[in-house]
């Protein structure tokens, strides 16, 4: 099959992993050139992964790291922007989660178009009331053993 655009090609494509978090981009959240702020993206992001690790460790986490982060094309407003994780890692206390954000055209040309904008690894770890490390439970932890699945595939 020969495909005859960028557009087509990327209709092959999908995310990576579970839908973490699914919102609106508004006009609050722009940058001074009127697309949306990557601090807002990355925003979304943490709080994407900070959702599966906070499943996988059974309760709370911190944002340690973030790596790798790539902005590959603008998101503008009115774009449904889609934060979808896979984990990566699981050690004593810490969690990787590879966070992909998607979009959705449905204010702008053209209507309809979905594609991958940005990326991160984002490493977190598992803590207790103190703040203190602490480790993620091995047994009865069906997130747990959901993650590590998936990354033995």
């Amino acid at each position: 099959m020969i495909m005859s655009s960028s557009l087509e090609m990327n209709k092959l494509c999908y995310a990576k992993g579970t839908l973490l978090l699914r919102t609106l981009a508004m006009p609050s959240d722009t940058n001074a050139n009127g697309d949306i702020f990557g601090g807002w993206i990355m925003s979304q992001m943490d709080m994407g992964g900070a959702i599966l690790a906070k499943e996988i460790a059974h309760g709370r986490v911190v944002t340690v790291a973030v790596d790798s982060m790539t902005f590959i094309k603008p998101i503008s407003v009115g774009d449904v922007v889609c934060c979808y994780g896979q984990c990566l890692n699981v050690g004593r206390s810490s969690i990787k989660i590879k966070v992909e954000v998607w979009v959705k055209k449905v204010a702008s040309e053209p209507i309809g178009e979905r594609y991958c904008v940005t990326e991160a690894i984002f490493t977190f770890v598992a803590v207790d009331k103190e703040g203190r490390p602490r480790i993620v439970p091995r047994e009865n932890n069906p997130e747990l053993e959901t993650a590590l699945a998936h990354i033995n595939q």
